[in-house]
């Protein structure tokens, strides 16, 4: 099943082109959309909500066309913005149940899912509190709760972690699996912050200057690697230097040691020497990928491709002398 597609998605503006050409497709569960601030991953959910009208390229949502059926898509799906938009002088009730009504909820119906999605966020105590008197990370949850009120299929979250410090963010990231998890509701997240995209999606899609780097599930991102990671009570520069002798290819830094992997007698290899040193081992696991390792080498790739590009096409125009 298919939540939202776009092909050849682009748009431009008068001195920036924010998408181009991009074409992906988001299916159920918790999808993250990363970029560098400026990919394109706010202007993308502003189409997607039928917000923004593209250059080129189609697009849609649960199945409805963004050109055509945006007040259709805004009612069906949930959108948390990045930016402070709360009015101050209301209580986060008043304003969760207004948001509510406009989803089309009856007042009565609006008011006992108010106080249900405001327990889900972690505001119940605080719900009558004006919200001008709210914190970063209260406001937060405010905009998540308006965003969950009417029980949407989909919700976009766009930096939700935002202005919040580690502990907001790990409760943010807590809420933002249990929606998809106990709640059954799809998420498109977007992040800037790689290694919090690790922790909640199923699937990451990577934009770099509005193109498409690369869409593919978490575990095609944090695959195992062809390395070991140990780490050992003790200082592990002779146990480095040990394995180094048993012909191991090894590399520290901070507290872990890493071993390339030749095959099951490097594994051999790191027990026997930790023995023989009588160190006390306290962690032996396989190295993972990173998304962020990954996200380095696609832009660089396309970056090299870029510029082989612009030196071909100066030199058939006579740009570029020997």
């Amino acid at each position: 099943m298919t939540i939202l597609a776009t092909e050849g998605l682009t748009k431009r503006f008068p001195r920036v082109t924010a998408l181009d050409t991009l074409s992906v497709t988001v299916t159920p569960g918790v999808t993250g959309l990363v970029g560098a601030n400026g990919a394109g991953k706010s202007t993308l959910i502003k189409i997607l909500l039928g917000l923004l009208e593209p250059t080129a390229g189609t697009a849609q949502v649960l199945g409805l066309d963004v050109a055509t059926k945006g007040a259709e898509i805004r009612r069906a799906v949930g959108y948390m913005p990045e930016h402070d938009c709360l009015p101050p002088d209301l209580s986060a009730t008043e304003f969760v149940v207004h948001m509510a009504q406009m989803s089309g909820l009856p007042r009565t119906a609006a008011r006992e899912r108010a106080a249900d999605t405001l327990r889900h966020v972690g505001l119940y105590e605080e719900r009558y509190r004006p919200v001008g008197g709210y914190s970063t990370g209260m406001k937060q949850r405010v905009k998540l709760a308006q965003a969950l009120v009417h029980d949407p299929r989909l919700v976009f979250l766009d930096e939700p972690t935002n202005g919040l410090d580690p502990q907001g963010r790990d409760d943010m990231l807590r809420l933002i699996r249990r929606i998809g998890a106990e709640f059954g509701i799809s998420v498109l997240v977007t992040s800037h912050l790689l290694g919090e995209l690790e922790r909640v999606c199923d699937h990451v899609i990577v934009i770099d200057g509005g193109k498409l780097l690369r869409s593919s599930a978490i575990g095609e991102f944090t695959g195992a690697t062809e390395t070991v990671t140990v780490e050992v009570e003790e200082d592990w520069r002779p146990l480095a230097a040990r394995l180094g002798e048993l012909g191991e290819t090894v590399s520290g830094a901070g507290r872990l040691l890493t071993v390339k992997v030749r095959g099951p007698e490097t594994y051999d290899a790191v027990r026997d020497a930790v023995c023989d040193l009588d160190m006390s081992l306290i962690r032996l696991e396989q190295g993972r990928r990173r998304i962020e390792d990954v996200f380095r080498g696609s832009a660089a790739e396309i970056d090299e491709t870029g510029r082989a590009h612009e030196t071909t096409s100066a030199a058939s125009s006579g740009g570029v002398t020997a």
